[in-house]
């Protein structure tokens, strides 16, 4: 077992492969904890799609010790929090629970990653539950929008796929199959144990190998290709109430060394309530309640988009008004006085933010996975504080290119659009 330590942050790797990272917070009466498996929807095959976001829903439905009702009360009741998500790129199961509940916690975390067992009764119940899922998500244009952007941005790419899956792929899904995904990504090195609070790292990994003890290691590559974004106009007519506007185009990676320039740049441009769109969208026209912009960040590729939810009659006036701000940044960039508010800002907010466990317990697992490495919030901020005009300057020359932007519209009486859409120019 190696180990790596700093000041309140220690790093263990289990002989199975099996990294454990945590963060001491001596004053915190709870633990957050989580478990990450680096497994999701883009490393699937064609025929499983969903099957990660599946393989989610039914480790709760029990394992080798627990049923699906002593799982939800494991940690129920002692006022403790169990879930778990699923990304483009890994699945989480996590807990908060009080700080002399943590094994307790880190056992119920291994019994899902580690002992899934379910009847067929269960799997063919559940697989309803992920279908009636579908189903809804297709009624949530809030989310139906960022599925279709991510389709045709990334398209014929596993980066466009929607996680929740097909109904095709759902439908077929084996119980054999699911068994087969599960004990192959859910070993070794593909597994990461985060946990942030009042928690002595030596007994935390003593209770790691006891737990994580049948993790084989994981010697299966991986293999991602990185995506190219591909600009596209699309326009889906749907009778509801309101009409829906999603705008968007490639930004930096995690990996990329403008990646904080992308992250001050979504906050200017539509991170709050001081942002540009949000004074120009609905301070200054009330076109739209609600209007944001987001940082959409994978391993090797990202975008920016940005969403309003206006009436029908609106949409052309919001798709210029945003347009127009985006071509404002694309000439004059930032003064630095605007700069420096919004770097103090994310500076505020991530402080405020390394205060709740959770967030650091999600911190020391992305870092991990990303970067192999810790990343203290004091590291952060200074590489925030390094943010110039000049730097800014580069990465909206880089990266903002206004050729690529791609548009989906969403709502009642839309398709009368299409002509003046096909033809928008963003640059001019």
């Amino acid at each position: 077992m190696n180990q790596f330590k700093g000041s309140q942050f220690k790093k263990s790797v289990l002989s199975n492969g099996v990294r454990v990272v945590t963060e001491q917070h001596a004053f915190s009466r709870s633990v957050s904890i989580g478990v990450w498996v680096l497994t999701g929807t883009r490393d699937e095959a064609e025929q499983d799609i969903g099957l990660s976001h599946f393989v989610e829903h039914l480790v709760f439905k029990g394992t080798k010790t627990r049923n699906a009702y002593q799982i939800a009360k494991s940690l129920e009741s002692l006022g403790g929090d169990l879930n778990a998500y699923t990304t483009r790129e890994y699945t989480n199961y996590h807990c908060l629970v009080l700080k002399e509940d943590w094994k307790i916690g880190l056992e119920v975390l291994s019994d899902l990653v580690c002992n899934m067992q379910l009847s067929k009764k269960d799997f063919e119940l559940e697989k309803k539950v992920i279908l009636q899922e579908i189903a809804m998500s297709d009624d949530t244009p809030e989310d139906l929008i960022y599925d279709y952007l991510f389709e045709w941005g990334y398209k014929n790419h596993p980066l466009g796929r929607q996680i929740l899956g097909k109904s095709e792929t759902i439908e077929k899904m084996t119980q054999k199959r699911v068994f087969e995904f599960y004990r192959h990504f859910y070993q070794g090195k593909n597994l990461i144990i985060s946990a942030a609070g009042p928690v002595d790292h030596d007994q935390f990994v003593i209770q790691c190998q006891k737990f994580f003890k049948t993790r084989k290691k994981f010697t299966a590559k991986v293999k991602r290709r990185a995506p190219r974004w591909k600009p596209h106009r699309r326009i889906y007519e749907k009778d509801m109430e309101q009409a829906h506007v999603l705008l968007g185009l490639p930004a930096a990676s995690f990996h990329d060394k403008y990646r904080f320039e992308a992250f001050i740049l979504n906050t200017l441009l539509g991170g709050g309530m001081t942002s540009k769109l949000y004074q120009a969208v609905r301070e200054k026209q009330g076109l739209a309640y609600t209007v944001f912009s987001s940082l959409n960040t994978n391993m090797d590729s990202a975008n920016i988009s940005v969403y309003a939810g206006t009436d029908a009659s609106n949409v052309k006036k919001v798709v210029n008004i945003v347009a127009e701000e985006l071509r404002k940044i694309k000439r004059n960039g930032f003064k630095k006085r605007e700069l420096d508010v919004f770097k103090t800002q994310v500076r505020g907010q991530l402080l405020m933010g390394s205060d709740d466990i959770e967030n650091r317990m999600a911190s020391l697992g992305i870092n991990e996975m990303i970067f192999q490495t810790y990343r203290s919030v004091e590291k952060v901020i200074s590489e925030i504080d390094a943010v110039s005009e000049k730097s800014m300057r580069e990465y909206i020359k880089h990266y903002f290119d206004l050729s690529k932007i791609s548009v989906i519209l969403m709502g009642p009486e839309l398709m009368k659009h299409k002509t003046w859409l096909d033809n928008y120019n963003f640059e001019r």
